[in-house]
Order: structure tokens, then C-alpha cells, then sequence
């Protein structure tokens, strides 16, 4: 009888727990008293690549807590590991403030967990299902994608229910050419999504799930984060001059094709790039266990 290969099997394994939803979730019984989860730091059990992925990783899920774009234990950020087809996401239960270079979980496209860690009795974190679904889609189809950022912000909440999406109506939306959206079709555990996911993004760094949030993604976290940042502000300038009531001024379509050019990193430079060294000094700042 001829088994399956790893492969196959963890695939099928990831298709199970997709159709028992309830099993992609763990049994809490957590310590009544709460303490701080305090995990064993792995630098030095795992390649440079990866340690350096997994910094830069718990850094942006820091700052996404920072500039308040996060939702208490939801939403997912992954960084795909240099050389490999494997990508780090949270593990589903963490804080954003709480989440350390030692805490992402290892998996690969299929869903296999390569690794993750040891917590505490009573907290069998794992990987959110609908994280996987779609970050692997991505992931799988977009290899020159490492970073990938889902958010429900008010504003990306907010503006992707919207008829008209997104407006071209300041300087930093005129940044984003073309967004993409895909339509609602309930929580993201189906496999079938995925397609529609990756087709619907295309080649576009920003995508909005509607009635739902925002997607973004790039060539490096950096330039994913700076991407999610960008269209945050964008949303929320959006949302607070509609709310004045007065018309809303959208710039001469030959402006706006011209503003963004200036803004295409052949133009001028990648995006993120010049950005990160600073986010990762704020992120010190404001505290560095991020690293740990």
C-alpha cells in the first residue's frame, strides 16, 4: 500500500481541519492567575535568514499595534523565509504587543507546521485557519511576495464596504494606481477562495476584502507594512472629509497619473525601504522584547 507523501498528507491534513473548523482551535485552560508568557528565546537554534525574518516579522506586528491598526488576538502578518517555500505567522491568541521573534509559528504552503512553540500549560496556541488559507494562496502564487499584511482597521473596514472603494482624493492614496477588491464570501476557510483571492489581487500591492478589511503585500515587510500604513491613512483622511458633508475635491485625472508616477519606486525608490531602519528604532523605543 503506498502512503502519501509528507506533502499530501499534510495538505490532507489541513483540508481536515478546514472542514472541522472547531479543530484548527485549541481547549484553553490557562492559568487562573494570568501570568506573562515568557518563551524560550531560539536565536541560535535557527539560520541567520530565518532569525533576521523572524525579527522583522514580530516588528511589524509592534507596529501595527502602535499605529492602532490592530484587533485585539485577530488578523495575521507573514514573512516568508528567505530560500525556502516556509512563511512565519502568529500564533492565534497573542496580542500584537506580545508577539516575539520566538513566538511565529513555522508552516509551510501545505500547512504543515514546521515549528512552534512551547507555551505554557493550558495555551495550545496554533496558527489561525483563515491565516493560512490566505497567506499560503499568496504565498504559493506570488513567490516574489515575502511580506503579507491583513487588517481590520475601522477605516479599511469602513471603506471597504464602500460602492466607490477607495478615492483618489489626497496625495497619499494618489501613491496606489491600482487596488484591488475581492467580494465578500464569508469567513476565509474555504479552499476554493483561494483562486479567486489570487486572482482577484493580481499584481497589485493593495487589495480590499470587502465588508471586511484590507490586504496588502510586497517584495519585503518593510515594503508590506509601509503599504498598509499608507493605505490606513489614505482610508482614514477619506472617511473624516466625508463625514463633513461638503463636496469632496478628486484632482484632474492627468495630476493623479502624474503623482503617481513620482511616487513608483523606479521613480524614485522602493517602498519601505528608506522607512524601516526608523520603524525598527521606534520599535525599540518603545519596547524591544520584540527581538526575544
Amino acid at each position: 500500500m503506498n502512503r502519501p507523501s509528507p506533502a499530501d498528507q499534510a495538505s490532507h491534513d489541513a483540508k481536515a481541519m478546514l472542514a472541522d473548523i472547531k479543530s484548527g482551535y485549541p481547549v484553553l485552560s490557562p492559568d487562573p492567575d494570568y501570568p506573562p508568557l515568557r518563551l524560550k528565546s531560539i536565536k541560535g537554534e535557527v539560520s541567520a535568514q530565518e532569525w533576521a525574518a523572524r525579527v522583522d516579522c514580530a516588528c511589524a506586528y509592534r507596529l501595527v499595534k502602535h499605529f492602532g491598526m490592530d484587533d485585539l488576538i485577530y488578523n495575521h502578518i507573514s514573512v516568508k523565509i528567505p530560500g525556502t517555500e516556509s512563511f512565519l505567522l502568529n500564533a492565534f491568541g497573542l496580542t500584537y504587543d506580545e508577539i516575539t521573534a520566538s513566538s511565529l509559528v513555522k508552516i509551510d504552503i501545505a500547512g504543515k507546521v514546521l515549528w512552534e512553540p512551547e507555551f505554557p500549560p493550558g495555551l495550545g496556541y496554533k496558527f489561525n485557519p483563515a491565516g493560512w488559507v490566505i497567506h499560503a494562496a499568496i504565498h504559493e502564487a506570488m513567490p516574489q511576495v515575502h511580506g503579507v499584511v491583513h487588517t481590520h482597521s475601522l477605516a479599511t473596514m469602513a471603506v471597504s464596504s464602500l460602492a466607490r472603494g477607495l478615492l483618489p482624493m489626497t496625495q497619499t492614496a494618489m501613491r496606489f494606481d491600482k487596488i484591488a477588491y475581492h467580494d465578500y464570501e464569508g469567513v476565509v476557510v474555504e479552499l476554493a477562495e483561494r483562486e479567486r483571492l489570487v486572482r482577484n489581487l493580481g499584481d497589485c500591492d493593495v487589495m480590499f476584502l470587502r465588508n471586511h478589511g484590507v490586504l496588502t503585500v510586497g517584495r519585503s515587510i518593510a515594503e508590506a507594512f509601509n503599504n498598509t500604513y499608507r493605505i490606513e491613512r489614505s482610508c482614514r483622511a477619506q472617511l473624516m472629509a466625508s463625514a463633513t458633508g461638503d463636496d469632496l475635491v478628486i484632482p484632474p485625472a492627468d495630476v493623479i497619473a502624474r503623482t503617481n508616477h513620482a511616487y513608483k519606486p523606479g521613480t524614485r525608490r522602493p517602498y519601505g525601504v528608506l522607512e524601516w531602519p526608523a520603524m525598527r528604532r521606534l520599535a525599540d523605543r518603545l519596547d524591544p522584547s520584540y527581538r526575544e
